[in-house]
């Protein structure tokens, strides 16, 4: 084997807190065996990415150091290649800087230690030399100071002195510079960013002598000093920052080998304290806090020079180590990465055999539980539900107690825990949709008093005055269609049943806000009723399944820009009354409901292949059930009935390993019921039927323990935001209370800074933010693209923790539309071109007098999408005049 190296750390810490929240001692959670890395490597490095997706880079094949990398998808359990370094490396540092780039520095490269150092822009996925520094280095340690430049200690490399010197990386010059010398050289120690922005180095070798000393770093005045001495000496020991400010020093190498031995560093004596024996010596483990402050510990080398598959946690309130669920495989000289919402995944290392590894296994400690809630106001199913922009949940419509359709809405609110009666609409409804439009208001459309009279009435609800008005009415009765806002902000109306259950439509109209009004769209290929419904990320809607005289296998997708449906690959089970979810990946999720009878079967449809595939099923039949996209990129799902029996049972479906769990019962067998997802990350479920209208509604809680006061708060959001621009969030603990994982050398990977979620309300379309800037009180993101437009959830995560979300509007680009390729006609129109977001909608405006004021200029008409985002319209009157003036408004 290789000489073992040792720990880095790095990492911002903003608070620090007396005491620890009280936690839930549940470890049973079984490590998963998750996609496995494209290369088998050791001593490498992994850094979590801005946009939550964590890389890797370089390491040990076996045969020689690699310069190869790839990003992990926590929402697709997948690895992919990305750009590849220009110097292959092992035993180096990777740290994520303010401006979302990734330095890699020193190492060892082809077997000899290196001065190079590249930055990897997650962005383009390429790397490019930097400043070198100004000694070889290799096992040293890095960390991110609050001045956003890196601190480099120490290292050494086989015939080359153990160094005591330390260097500084500035972003801004690109160039490294010298700093204060440490009083003694050392490698394999570890080095933490203290609360108060000090570094605290401890332990290590010097060259001859394994240390107990440690040593703090002013980032003030650029100089050491001397801070009490461990009560015994290591190397290759874990370190980590605890919430309340004391720092965890845990094994390593001892004089004798292998140690159990764990200790307290208090920053404010500048003394150790011996404290709980872990129950497993071990050298070169990695440590990772979880969100609820506690200290995960894995693998390593143990007595014996063998890799150790133990796991065990610390408990800061006790200080006491238990053990925790046993890894899979026996690893050292791994990493261990906090993802957002408290994951942990561990990625390669070396294995019992003394080669790398390529396997990778995943952690997640999350309790989910169900806690009752106050009843809703009237009991209720086949209701609606929307998340509003000001946070509150509208309840409308649906069956009442009396098997009769109610026209009572009412509202939950949050601040309050409580449901309270709004605004009732003018018609009872059952079988309806409601959509959240651009504006604010939420469009009510179709459904009947009973499911043998649709009506073709809509109406509009204002958040502001709790009204309801009437709007346009549509161009045909439905009920049991599907309703869609586009990107381009008018609504999709398809399918549905249109004078009773028999007689089912294949018509579609949409709706557009500006006007009221509604008009024809192009028709469905197959007229369905009780189908789904998904706005897709290129902006296309994809309908699946329904019913027609039977269940439908079929499906099809709707163009916005032409409008037409074109029909797409079919189900494996023709299907209605079932669930349809996009993940993160872009993929839609359809599960359950009734066919020949009723379905547990689950698959996935796949926008660019066009196929669906068959995956697990779930644990239960079901039909008339809910499914939920959470935060953490699962999927909920929630009751449903099945050959007479209404369920109480949920379960969650994690794309990352393809599989489906139970999770906790719920207190009340219901289906027809709603499920929301609240700004806070819970689940509210609301009404239903198991025989009775229910008035009951609960929260779904993932089980994330976390003391409230570690959380993310943003308090500022820009809104609206024109796609294009850059969104900017302010508030506070946008880094988190620690570095939050650690070990293994130069594999530190600090998780405390914010990893910023978009998701789509309407969609559930989900992306991430790379950022071009960030502090403890602000993100600065980079141009935002690539997104649909409409009422978007917001999220910070740091430490794996999740922040309340705020809601804002994402807009069409507001930037102007440059006109170009003017052609004229044979007829003598003139004709125009412009690009932008495709499936939008616009009307061209003409004049001849540019001080006009806008509303006296000549609508010409809706511009034509001609392909994905390309735009065209004519002008017939513009050979009539000299010159004439052209503006494009949206819609």
């Amino acid at each position: 084997m290789k000489a073992s190296p040792w720990t880095s750390k790095g990492g911002l810490v903003l608070t620090v807190l007396v005491g620890f929240w009280p936690v839930q001692e549940a470890w049973s959670a079984p490590w998963l065996t998750n996609a496995m890395l494209h290369t088998a490597r050791e001593y490498h490095a992994a850094t979590l990415l801005l946009n939550g997706k964590l890389l890797v880079t370089g390491g040990f094949t076996g045969s020689n150091s690699a310069n190869g990398a790839e990003l992990y998808n926590p929402n697709e359990g997948t690895w992919t290649a990305t750009g590849a370094m220009n110097l292959g490396r092992e035993l180096h540092t990777a740290t994520l800087l303010t401006n979302g780039l990734v330095l890699v520095a020193g190492g060892y490269g082809t077997n000899q230690p290196t001065t190079t150092t590249e930055l990897y822009d997650p962005g383009s996925g390429t790397w490019n030399f930097t400043g070198s520094l100004t000694s070889v280095r290799g096992h040293c340690t890095a960390t991110l100071l609050r001045t956003g430049k890196v601190l480099l200690t120490g290292g050494g490399a086989e015939g080359y002195p153990t160094l005591a010197s330390a260097e500084l990386f500035d972003p801004a010059t690109g160039s490294w510079a010298g700093t204060g010398a440490m009083t003694s050289p050392r490698t394999g120690h570890t080095a933490t960013l203290l609360a108060n922005g000090q570094v605290l180095v401890a332990g290590g070798n010097d060259g001859y002598t394994t240390l107990a000393s440690a040593e703090v770093y002013d980032p003030s005045t650029g100089m050491w000093a001397g801070t009490g001495a461990m009560n015994g000496p290591r190397l290759g020991h874990a370190a980590m920052l605890l919430p309340d400010g004391r720092v965890l020093v845990a094994g390593g190498n001892g004089p004798s080998g292998p140690t159990n031995t764990a200790e307290l560093y208090d920053p404010s004596e500048e003394t150790w304290t011996t404290t709980g024996t872990l129950q497993v010596p071990r050298a070169d483990p990695t440590a990772t806090l979880l969100p609820n402050g506690q200290v995960l510990v894995a693998g390593g080398l143990t007595i014996g020079d063998l890799a150790a598959n133990s796991v065990e946690i610390f408990n800061p309130a006790t200080e006491l180590w238990s053990y925790g669920p046993s890894l899979n495989t026996a690893r050292s000289f791994h990493t261990a990465t906090l993802l957002a919402y408290g994951r942990v995944l561990v990625a390669g290392g070396t294995g019992p055999a003394h080669g790398p590894l390529s396997s990778t296994e995943l952690y997640d400690p999350a309790a989910a539980s169900l806690s009752t809630n106050v009843v809703l106001t009237l009991p209720r199913y086949e209701h609606s539900a929307t998340l509003l922009p000001n946070g509150k949940v509208l309840i409308a419509d649906g069956v009442g107690a009396n098997s009769v359709a109610t026209n009572a809405a009412e509202l939950y609110d949050r601040a309050t825990v409580a449901w309270t009666p709004t605004g009732s609409m003018a018609l009872g409804r059952v079988g309806h949709t409601a959509t959240l439009l651009p504006n604010g208001k939420v469009l009510v459309a179709g459904g009947g008093a009973n499911l043998f009279f649709p009506s073709a009435t809509a109406e509009l609800y204002d958040p502001a005055s709790g009204a309801w008005t009437n709007t346009g009415q549509m161009l045909t009765p439905r009920i049991g269609h599907t309703a869609t806002l586009l990107a381009s902000g008018q609504v999709l109306v398809a399918g549905g049943s249109i004078d009773n259950e028999v007689d089912v439509t294949n018509g579609a109209e949409l709706y557009d806000p500006v006007s009221g009004a509604w008009r024809a769209a192009g028709s469905l290929n197959q007229a369905r009723s009780a189908h789904t419904a998904n706005l897709l990320p290129d902006g296309t809607v994809l309908v699946a399944g329904g019913q027609d005289f039977g269940a439908l296998a079929s499906a099809e997708i709707y163009d916005p820009a032409g409008d037409f449906w074109t029909i797409t690959g079919s189900l494996h089970s023709a299907r209605s009354l079932h669930t349809a979810s996009l993940l993160p990946n872009g993929n839609v999720l359809v599960t359950g409901g009734d066919g020949a009878n009723y379905l547990s079967s689950a698959e996935l449809y796949n926008p660019f292949t066009q196929l669906w595939t068959q995956i697990n099923p779930m644990n239960e039949h079901r039909a008339e059930h809910t499914a939920t996209l959470l935060p953490d990129g699962k999927i909920l799902v929630v009751g449903g009935y099945s050959n007479g029996v209404y369920s109480a049972t949920t379960e969650l479906y994690d794309p990352a390993l393809g599989s489906w769990t139970l999770s906790t019962v719920s207190a009340v067998a219901r289906g027809y019921h709603t499920a929301s997802l609240l700004p806070s990350g819970q689940v509210l479920i609301a009404g239903g039927y198991n025989g009775n209208s229910l008035s009951e509604s609960e929260f779904y809680n993932v089980g994330l323990e976390f003391h409230p006061a570690w959380q993310s708060q943003i308090t500022f959001a820009t809104s609206p935001l024109p796609l294009g621009d850059n969104l900017v969030l302010d508030g506070s603990l946008f880094a988190g209370v620690s570095e939050a994982s650690g070990g293994n050398s130069s594999q530190s990977s600090p998780t405390d800074y914010p990893v910023v979620q978009l998701r789509n309300v309407a969609s559930e379309a989900t992306a991430s933010l790379l950022s071009a800037d960030w502090s403890t009180s602000r993100v600065t993101s980079l141009c935002v693209t690539n997104v649909i437009p409409g009422w978007t959830m917001v999220t910070v995560f740091a430490n794996g923790i999740p922040s309340a979300s705020s809601l804002i509007l994402i807009t069409p680009a507001a930037t102007p539309v440059a006109l170009v390729r003017p052609v004229r006609l044979a007829n003598g129109t003139f004709e125009f071109q412009f690009s932008n977001t495709s499936g939008a909608a616009f009307t061209a405006l003409a004049t001849t007098n540019l001080l006009l004021p806008l509303a006296n200029w000549t609508a010409l008409g809706s511009a034509t999408e001609v392909v994905h985002g390309l735009f065209q319209f004519t002008d017939s009157q513009a050979a009539a005049y000299p010159r004439r003036f052209y503006r494009i408004r949206s819609p």
